[in-house]
């Protein structure tokens, strides 16, 4: 687990801070988040001590997957404000020192984009060819096996020209063809766009996904699927997704956003570590910076699957390549609800002490738990689709509490979705004026991570603990940091690294003014190491 090199860029030392602008804040009243509220909550934002701000989509759609069905990568849609509103935004994130990311999504767009509307014209229109069309099966239906990740086929008919068209996602997001040279140079355009307007890099959607097998052959069935389980899981991805010429279109994002400076792309990917991995291309060829690392969501909450995982991903890391972390996300259960108040504050002090750059979803920093969407309240199609299965997305996107005033503070109408119960008391005011709150938390860590480059640069070694007790410590120079979790509901003692003595504990999920060998249930500290 070694150090990176000097003058490391902003990213490996930095902390990204997810906003889901839907839920945020609303300026104008109509229930729904905006740019303008994004805007008007900044100094929250830069309070917590992150260095950068990822904007989930904001681009003009039919909101049929909320902003995931792009009709216009260049512009901004109207729920949102505008390209000067947008400008506004990103000129006052600068003059916060923070940096902005937004999200891309270039394996589909709306079927409401100029694009798909002409493409669907006839089968010779000039961009029939930008998205993926086939004749249906010689007995009939659709071309292949391939099952949407949103259930059902993959393939939606359309009945004027007799053709299915591939949908990876909702049949409202049909799949771009990046076989085809004209869409590649399109989608770099966008890139372009919005790097020379300023933006500091981007997150992309489903990267892992953009490439289709040539002939896209059916998909092997899941010999391990059962009834119960999600209807994308019925097949095995191998000839739809993490195709190899994919890499090369990594290769490309990460040639134009070097070309730009310290720019950032962080790779949406859902695959088997080893698979991963192989998304940080080579030292000749890199691909994204951060190719998203989910195992702290997909994983069980206990110490001995922490340290496992934990060990074994940063080993895999490539020598070239930069580790990263995440706890949430609008598409995960939050952390809160998962583990409980008292392990999420554990959760917290974990993602910002590990080696490696995190990603901290808004409202984690309150400590936000289960909210329970009503039936008619259901706003997510994965959910409407396949309801009962557990994959509804709502209960990470209500809006985020700013006070105890009506609505949250959140909007002057009723917001799109509900906010969490306790939001008289659970809510951003309320934990400014408690030291002890989840957010005092969270900016203790996110100070400490700044002054210690031990914390946000150091390298890393796992030490034995009691059990239930996850311990490890950060080094870098002559400053060693260590810290100490305890996932269970029980005391331990804890012993520090050999030649070892306690300095000042400089955060702690608890009240705690020194280091005294034990550690209480549900507890974390950071303890500074002196020789």
């Amino acid at each position: 687990m070694s150090e990176p090199t000097l003058s490391p860029p902003w990213w490996q030392s930095g902390v990204i801070y997810q906003i889901y602008p839907r839920s945020f804040a609303d300026s104008n009243g109509d229930g729904i988040g905006d740019l303008a509220g994004v805007e008007a909550h900044l100094d929250h934002v830069a309070s917590l001590g992150v260095d950068a701000i990822w904007l989930s989509p904001i681009f003009p759609s039919p909101m049929a997957d909320f902003g995931y069905d792009v009709a216009d990568y260049t512009g901004i849609d109207p729920m949102f404000g505008d390209l000067a509103a947008f400008d506004r935004l990103l000129a006052a994130v600068h003059a916060r020192g923070l940096k902005l990311l937004l999200d891309f999504v270039p394996n589909h767009s709306s079927t409401a984009h100029p694009w798909f509307v002409e493409s669907r014209a006839s089968r010779d229109n000039s961009k029939r060819d930008w998205y993926i069309w086939r004749d249906p099966a010689p007995g009939g239906g659709p071309p292949n096996n391939w099952i949407s990740d949103m259930g059902g086929p993959a393939w939606a008919l359309d009945r004027t020209t007799g053709q299915y068209y591939l949908h990876t996602f909702l049949t409202e997001q049909a799949d771009l063809n990046w076989r085809n040279p004209e869409v590649v140079q399109a989608m770099t355009d966008v890139l372009r766009f919005w790097l020379d307007r300023g933006v500091d890099g981007f997150r992309i959607d489903v990267l892992w996904h953009i490439v289709k097998a040539e002939g896209l052959p059916d998909n092997p069935s899941n010999p391990d699927w059962r009834e119960g389980m999600a209807d994308k899981l019925r097949v095995l991805q191998h000839n739809s997704t993490d195709q190899p010429e994919a890499h090369a279109f990594a290769r490309t994002f990460r040639e134009l956003a070097d070309s730009y400076g310290e720019t950032l792309l962080v790779g949406e990917i859902f695959l088997p570590r080893d698979r991963l991995m192989r998304w940080y291309g080579t030292p000749d060829a890199p691909g994204v910076h951060l190719p998203f690392n989910f195992e702290l969501i997909e994983n069980p909450w206990d110490r001995d699957t922490l340290a496992r995982l934990i060990t074994e991903y940063d080993a895999a890391i490539p020598a070239h390549g930069w580790p990263n972390w995440v706890i949430g996300s609008h598409d995960a259960p939050r952390i809160a609800a998962r583990t409980g108040e008292a392990q999420a504050r554990v959760a917290a002090m974990l993602l910002l002490t590990l080696r490696g750059t995190p990603t901290l979803y808004q409202g984690d920093e309150l400590g936000i738990g289960k909210v329970d969407i009503p039936p008619h309240r259901i706003r997510d199609p994965q959910d409407l689709r396949q309801p009962g299965m557990g994959l509804g997305r709502d209960r990470s996107r209500t809006p985020i509490p700013w006070d105890a005033s009506p609505n949250a503070g959140f909007s002057t109408a009723e917001p799109w979705l509900p906010i969490n119960p306790d939001w008289p008391t659970r809510n951003v005011a309320a934990q400014e004026a408690d030291p002890q709150s989840m957010l005092a938390l969270h900016r203790r860590l996110l100070t400490a991570r700044r002054a210690n480059p031990a914390l946000s640069l150091g390298s890393m070694t796992l030490h034995p603990a009691p059990d239930d007790i996850l311990a490890y410590e950060r080094h870098h120079g002559d400053q060693r940091v260590f810290i100490a979790l305890n996932m269970g509901s029980e005391p331990r003692d804890i012993t520090l690294p050999p030649g070892s003595h306690p300095g000042a504990i400089l955060v702690a999920t608890s009240e705690r003014r020194a280091y005294d060998g034990r550690i209480k249930p549900d507890e974390g500290f950071v303890v500074e190491l002196e020789h």
